[in-house]
Formats: C-alpha cells, sequence, structure tokens
C-alpha cells in the first residue's frame, strides 16, 4: 500500500513539474507520461532476481566498453571516411554492443551460477570431476543419507532445481504410494540440508522437457557424476560418456562372496519357479535357491553352493541341501 501511495505521488509530482515547464496541457502529459513509464520499469525490475540484474549491468558495461575499444581502434585506423561513417552510427553502435553484452550475460549465467556456490570456492571441490549430482530416484531412496554420514561421499552434493520440481510434483500426486515416497524425499532434503550436504543449483534447461535427459546436459555441462539408483538413467548416461554411481551396484558389490562348495544356513520361504524348488534369502536380500527344497518350506536349513549368478537386480546363489 505504502509503495501504492509513493508512485501516485510520483505521477502527481511529474504532471505538475511537466505543466510546470510547459505552461500547457502537453507539459502535463509529457511529465505524466514520464512518471508512468519511470513506474512502469521499477515494477519490472522489481520482479528480476538481483543476480540476474547484476549480471546484465555487467554485461551491459563490458558491451559499452567493448564498443569504446573498437571506437578507438577505428580512430587509429586513420581513414577519414571510415571514422565518419563510425562516428556517424556511433550511439547506434553503442546500443548494439550493449544489447549484445546483456543478451550473452544473461544466457551465460546459468553457467556462472556455480560460482556462487563454495563447492567451486574451496579448493578441495576445484576438481570438477568430483561434483556428484543427485537424481529423484535416490533422493526418493533415502540410503543417500547413511551413505553420507559414513564418510564415503564427501559433499555438498549438487540439487539440481528441477529435480526439486519434479519431487514437489510427485509430493502433490494422487497416488498414494508416490506422494508419501515424495514426502519421504523432501524430509531426506531437510537433513542433509541441516548437515551441508547438498547445494540447490538454479540451473534448468526450459528447452528440455525429460529430467533425466536433463541430468545428462548438467553432468555434461560441469563434468560432474550422477548419483542414481535409476537402471535405465544409468544405461544412458552411460553411453551418453558420463560417469555414473549407482547406489545398486555398490550395494551388490559389498554382498558376501559364496564360492561354490561353501554351506551356510537359510530359511527357505517358499516354493520356486522350477520343479521341487525352495526359495530363501539372506539377511542383505540376496536370493537362495535351494534344489530339491520344497518339502523344506518354513524350515531353516544348511545349504552347499553349488553355483551363483549375477543379474542387474542382483546376486542369485543356487544351493542344495547338505
Amino acid at each position: 500500500m505504502l509503495f501504492w501511495i509513493i508512485r501516485s505521488i510520483t505521477i502527481l509530482l511529474g504532471s505538475f513539474i511537466g505543466y510546470y515547464i510547459q505552461k500547457d496541457i502537453s507539459g502535463l502529459l509529457i511529465g505524466c507520461g514520464f512518471s508512468l513509464i519511470i513506474i512502469f520499469l521499477e515494477l519490472l525490475i522489481s520482479k528480476i532476481k538481483l543476480d540476474t540484474l547484476i549480471v546484465a549491468v555487467i554485461g551491459i558495461t563490458l558491451g559499452l566498453i567493448a564498443a569504446q575499444i573498437v571506437d578507438y581502434l577505428v580512430f587509429l585506423l586513420e581513414e577519414p571516411i571510415v571514422s565518419d561513417i563510425f562516428r556517424k552510427f556511433l550511439w547506434l553502435i553503442r546500443i548494439g554492443f550493449a544489447y549484445l553484452g546483456l543478451i550473452v550475460a544473461i544466457q551465460k549465467k546459468a553457467e556462472v551460477d556455480l560460482l556462487d556456490k563454495d563447492i567451486l570456492k574451496r579448493s578441495r571441490y576445484k576438481d570438477k570431476s568430483s561434483l556428484l549430482i543427485l537424481d529423484t530416484s535416490m533422493i526418493i531412496d533415502g540410503r543417500i543419507v547413511d551413505i553420507y554420514e559414513t564418510k564415503f561421499i564427501e559433499g555438498p552434493m549438487l540439487i539440481p532445481k528441477f529435480v526439486l520440481t519434479e519431487l514437489q510434483f510427485l509430493a502433490d500426486s494422487q497416488d498414494h504410494n508416490k506422494r508419501i515416497r515424495a514426502k519421504r524425499g523432501l524430509e531426506i532434503l531437510n537433513k542433509l540440508k541441516e548437515e551441508r550436504a547438498i547445494s540447490i543449483v538454479e540451473i534448468d534447461y526450459p528447452n528440455i522437457k525429460e529430467t533425466d535427459t536433463k541430468l545428462i546436459k548438467l553432468a555434461k555441462d560441469i563434468s560432474g557424476k550422477i548419483l542414481t539408483v535409476d537402471y535405465n538413467l544409468n544405461r544412458i548416461a552411460t553411453l551418453e560418456g558420463i560417469k555414473v554411481l549407482n547406489v545398486n551396484d555398490l550395494a551388490n558389490a559389498l554382498k558376501p562372496v559364496f564360492l561354490p562348495g561353501e554351506s551356510f544356513s537359510v530359511y527357505v520361504v517358499k516354493e520356486g519357479k522350477d520343479y521341487n524348488q525352495g526359495v530363501g534369502y539372506l539377511d542383505d536380500g540376496t536370493m537362495v535357491v535351494v534344489e530339491d527344497g520344497r518339502k523344506f518350506i518354513n524350515r531353516k536349513i544348511d545349504v552347499v553352493v553349488t553355483s551363483t549368478l549375477q543379474t542387474s537386480s542382483g546376486r542369485i546363489i543356487f544351493t542344495k541341501p547338505i
């Protein structure tokens, strides 16, 4: 309300000054019109982020400096015809260079945003290959908190703005399961933020719709790595030459290795796909297939390993009763 009162006073004052100078209605209209233009510019500038405004001013300044340098170079040529033409269109050239500086600065602002982040200010993060980008699946998965607390990964990790947008969209989803998992992901982000483990990156690619494609583009632009549990994103990013850290691969690598001939105990919980098979699970979730184990369902038995099979979803251990 206060601002509108000030704007109204500005319009009245501008109209009065215009009328005082011209002594007729045209002066009043000129003063009023000038005040309205100033208020319009004020409203327009107020909607622009401060960092964008600063970048724009820097771009215009550099453009004017470049125009002045060109002006000096033309003067050094000592060509009267060229100098006269240049002088005649000097302000047009200055406006052109200022416009060029403005547009280039704003377009390149997204690439400079990372300079405002302490990830590039600290010497240990000067190597861009250490930058880790979290995707939505990794946040929802939840294990990233435990991994960070074990110090296997050093922060801050990058959370692109478009990943946050996707997470917020899922949190408002009509699907109950998606909504619950997304809200859990937001809670995990809050916890990581309290530990200064993440850094929000204000970079987006409006011309790209798919979040996975945006992640790959961002990873290329900053030479970073993608941290995910999404198998499809893993494959596509790898094909694009992006380094991917898949937590599922890490979990599978940390599972105990059983060689043929080794024995252990397992609780048979259900029958298998093939005839007379039984199926059990180790504490880490590894599937154990027991040959002729159907009759041992709901019992704990000793088995010996016959072979193992590594799949994209995990390791399967084939055994037979002792």
